[in-house]
């Protein structure tokens, strides 16, 4: 009698192979996304400097066990911590993904493609010390950028027609995938060691977004992509030895990813892995706020001025908005910390228009005490307006757009104002840029003397030069 299931080794799935063919092979060409990728590391850096004033975020921040330093080690800019890059990786990610202020990527899964900064720069960093230790050459910035091109690219074009939240999934497991991939590639493995890699960060235990939503929403949600691309240096670290992979990870019957967790589906794919997604990003320039709700944040600014002394008066706010918005922070009920309020599309909404402001310290406790953000949240109702789900999904508009509009108690209201593209979107990149510069300006004041800050923005205000600075002395500019 035959056996009922074959036991001969299936070739890789094509998923792995394309992943592991574009990090070894592609090159990327695009000034645009080198230019892009050149302010997507400042933001990133610039979060994580904002980040340390916060005892939340830096209690998690160190070795794993007190007091440990590693020679050669990676060192985590805006401390004094130099760690092995599994653990760098960690301090790194949870700072620049802890305010909810890094670039964003949506489609029909949402994510932070910067999150993967954590996982290159941690190895960049450490591959360079050791490199030079040992007389031979360091990684250059110019290397940086083009693994944080590609890890854009990987996790963004994966979440293009996938939904992973859909199924539960949180999205750090496209973080995890990506930061193995360019890891790898980083290492020097192979095209068979990356497709390993890669399959052992799918075969991985995943994420759930419980700590995302109601009635659990909390802090995890801005340390998970740390731990996202830390595990995934961890993973390619593993590949490295030789260790095994598992080719059919994602296709196999029964035991594979689709049939385990993604309800049999297999992934679609919108386009071939290029520079798109670094091209197109989505910058968080001016509100540490969840990107669905960043223009409506900018109708409330706008809004501001006519309501600051009528607040009393308002009988209903509508927010004419895109589905995922109202899927993802249409809340309502009482919100327990500063991670459900920066998901909450109501009290992003209210603050602005109450105080002309939204700031990182906005969702502390002492700010969201005052009575006016729950009286204005309990007049707010969201609804959907088909045409701007449908720019949101266009990959010719990308639009984020929402409209506010304000109802008095006499029966007026006031005119709708709407937005349609955040400031940080490519096609606001010529306005934008400049306040992203700004706002990298105010966060290096954070940890910095003048001395170094001028030295850090000088290089990151110079492509040729800093493309050509070795990573760790890039590195060393921005150690306390």
């Amino acid at each position: 009698m035959s056996a009922r299931i074959s036991n001969v080794r299936p070739k890789p799935d094509k998923v792995l192979l394309d992943i592991a063919d574009y990090v070894t092979n592609y090159r990327i060409k695009s000034k645009e996304a080198y230019e892009t990728a050149r302010y997507c590391l400042m933001d990133t850096l610039g979060c994580g400097f904002e980040a340390l004033e916060y005892p939340a975020c830096t209690k998690l921040l160190g070795p794993v066990v007190h007091g440990t330093m590693v020679p050669n080690g990676a060192k985590v800019p805006g401390t004094r911590f130099q760690l092995d890059p599994v653990q760098a990786a960690f301090n790194i990610g949870a700072m620049i993904r802890w305010l909810d202020f890094n670039d964003t990527w949506l489609a029909a899964e949402g994510g932070h493609p910067s999150d993967n900064l954590g996982g290159i720069l941690a190895t960049a960093d450490w591959l360079s010390r050791n490199a030079v230790a040992a007389g031979g050459k360091p990684l250059t910035v110019q290397d940086v950028l083009t693994a944080m091109i590609k890890a854009h690219e990987i996790q963004g074009c994966l979440a293009l027609e996938n939904s992973f939240n859909k199924v539960g999934l949180d999205h750090v497991v496209l973080v995890k995938v990506a930061s193995t991939a360019v890891v790898a590639g980083m290492l020097g493995l192979s095209r068979e060691e990356i497709v390993n890699a890669v399959s052992l960060a799918w075969v991985d235990g995943q994420s759930l977004r419980t700590y995302r939503h109601a009635p659990n929403t909390g802090s995890r949600k801005s340390w998970a992509a740390g731990d996202a691309t830390s595990r995934a240096v961890r993973l390619a670290l593993i590949a490295r030895t030789g260790e095994m992979g598992y080719p059919s990870v994602l296709t196999a019957k029964t035991w594979g990813f689709y049939d385990v967790l993604f309800k049999g589906k297999e992934f679609k794919f919108q386009r071939p892995y290029g520079s798109y997604v670094m091209e197109n990003v989505l910058f968080k320039i001016s509100f540490p706020a969840e990107f669905h709700s960043q223009t409506a944040v900018e109708c409330a600014m706008q809004l501001h001025p006519q309501l600051k002394d009528r607040l009393h008066d308002i009988k209903k706010i509508t927010i004419r908005t895109h589905e995922a918005a109202i899927r993802i922070i249409d809340k309502k009920g009482p919100l327990n910390n500063p991670a459900d309020r920066d998901h909450c599309i109501q009290y992003m909404v209210a603050v602005p228009m109450i105080f002309g402001r939204l700031t990182a310290a906005d969702y502390e406790d002492n700010v969201a005490a005052d009575p006016r953000i729950d009286n204005l949240r309990d007049k707010m109702v969201c609804i959907e307006y088909k045409q701007f789900t449908r720019d949101y999904h266009d990959p010719n508009k990308r639009s984020i757009a929402n409209g506010i509009t304000v109802e008095f108690k006499d029966g007026s209201r006031l005119k709708e104002v709407v937005v349609e593209y955040p400031i940080g979107h490519k096609r606001r990149r010529k306005e934008g840029m400049p306040v992203l510069v700004e706002k990298f300006k105010t966060n290096l004041a954070r940890c910095f003397p003048p001395k170094q800050q001028k030295a850090v923005l000088e290089l990151c205000l110079d492509p040729r030069k800093l493309a050509a600075t070795p990573v760790n002395e890039f590195v060393d500019l921005m150690v306390v």
